[in-house]
């Protein structure tokens, strides 16, 4: 089956507003650039315990999208989960961050969707898939990742979360034919009450980071929206976990059909492709290693982590006041601004993200060289998801941690967690040349500032599996 008369490809994140004419037009020069292409221009030589895409049974469209996206081998999680759902099995999968899982659920769906009619008759607001996200900016992700690789299919995707204008969001579900809905479940909820969106002939469900679900107090919702859709036994439902511990597998156990479980154990909690370096300083040199580090090395794009919001906005103004292009992203910058910012980052408009933890989970930029924690996370996980932004599925990346003497108490509860010694060592002394421009003068705090998203070191971030902070006394 070639691609869909009429071809409806469009991509509805946040506040894009094509007309369905010119997305007809797009449609038609895809089409056109599909119908010229050639599989024997990309040719991957066949390695001995991997898989290529080639050999999977993808349509040419997808291949054709994944041959732009430059994969050629399908990562552990890729080649195992993706032959199960391509067969209409649901998985059960587990694998770090950065495995390449989101194009494993995507590909299967758009490979059912472009081979299968609809079960119903097609109307505005009855999406025919479901991914499911935790947070706002995974959702935003995962359909960025989908429009790259719908690119030639004809399918239509919509990114529907909070924080953003609602009423572009419900334009687009109610002017246009949906078929991918990616979904924070508040949000989508809300649009259900409303009823802007039905789930209910939904045919493939994809359920991304359930853990973090569990975590941040979904599950209620998720429930709601698992029994709006048909009933698992008429849909396939594809759920992804970095953990499949007692509470995952009893989701999995409730919300599936004899999933086939695939479950990916990582040699390492972080990617051997990073290169961790830890350095040992003052608090008073952190800002002078930061800039002589990017003047040095020069990383086309890089993300800098402090652990308060207070942090980040002096570390951002500093290095605008060295005259270094810089953005920040924290939980005092507004849904809209964010996008804009990680928009400007992705495409290397600005090489510097100043970011709390906000950003450190489900961010997938492709070319972050280096990660800098300006501060030792407080929680050993944060530590592995911040500099998991780097050395992405086999590429090399590098960390640096500065360590000074009360950040180095949480890096105990880092190696235990990691299983792996962190090598302490004192910063090459070039990296402590004199600034061109003293730092801006510290503005004065009242007792209340400096909390707020990103978790600060005034009190106990819950929600999280790992319960109360371990590893060293709190900064008073």
């Amino acid at each position: 089956m070639g691609p869909r008369s009429g071809g409806e490809l469009g991509l509805g994140v946040g506040t894009r507003h094509e007309s369905d004419k010119t997305l007809s037009a797009h449609d038609a020069e895809r089409a056109a650039a599909h119908a010229a292409w050639d599989p024997k221009s990309v040719e991957v030589p066949p390695v001995d315990g991997k898989m290529r895409f080639a050999d999977f049974a993808l349509r040419g469209e997808l291949l054709h999208a994944v041959a732009d996206q430059h994969f050629d081998y399908a990562t552990p999680i890729q080649a195992q989960a993706l032959p199960a759902a391509l067969d209409g099995e649901d998985v059960c999968g587990r694998a770090q961050t950065g495995t390449g899982k989101t194009a494993a659920f995507l590909l299967a769906v758009f490979e059912h969707l472009m081979d299968n009619e609809p079960a119903f008759e097609r109307r505005k607001g009855f999406p025919r898939a479901l991914v499911m996200a935790p947070t706002r900016e995974l959702c935003m992700q995962i359909a960025e990742d989908g429009a790259a690789l719908a690119d030639y299919t004809g399918l239509r995707l919509l990114a529907v979360y909070g924080g953003m204008d609602m009423q572009s969001q419900r334009a687009a579900l109610r002017d246009r034919m949906i078929d991918v809905v990616v979904a924070t479940p508040g949000r989508l909820l809300d649009f259900r009450q409303r009823q802007d969106i039905d789930f209910s002939h939904v045919e493939i469900l994809v359920i991304d980071e359930a853990d973090r679900m569990l975590d941040m107090g979904f599950i209620p919702d998720m429930r709601r929206i698992v029994y709006g859709c048909p009933d698992k036994n008429q849909r396939q439902t594809l759920l992804f976990s970095a953990t499949l511990d007692a509470a995952v597998t009893r989701l999995a156990s409730q919300w599936m059909r004899q999933p086939r479980i695939v479950n990916i154990e990582p040699e390492h909690v972080a990617a051997e492709t990073i290169d961790q370096r830890v350095y040992i300083t003052t608090e008073a040199q952190k800002f002078t290693l930061v800039y002589n580090i990017l003047d040095q090395l020069k990383p086309e794009r890089v993300i800098l982590f402090a652990n308060r919001r207070d942090s980040t906005e002096r570390l951002w103004e500093n290095l605008k006041n060295e005259g270094l292009d810089a953005e920040l992203l924290s939980g005092a910058v507004s849904q809209d601004k964010r996008v804009r910012v990680l928009e400007r980052f992705k495409n290397g408009q600005v090489p510097i993200l100043v970011a709390t933890d906000v950003a450190g989970r489900g961010l997938h930029i492709d070319g972050v060289e280096l990660i800098i924690n300006y501060n030792v996370p407080e929680q050993a996980e944060d530590y592995v998801h911040r500099i998991g932004r780097t050395g992405r599925v086999g590429k090399k990346g590098i960390s640096i941690t500065f360590a000074d003497e009360i950040d180095s108490y949480y890096i105990p509860a880092i190696e235990e967690y990691m299983k792996a010694p962190l090598h302490c060592v004192q910063p090459p002394e070039e990296w402590l040349a004199e600034l061109p421009k003293p730092m801006l003068a510290a503005r004065r705090r009242g007792p209340r500032d400096g909390g707020g998203s990103g978790g600060g070191r005034g009190g106990y971030r819950g929600g999280g599996r790992g319960g109360p902070r371990r590893g060293g006394p709190r900064r008073r």
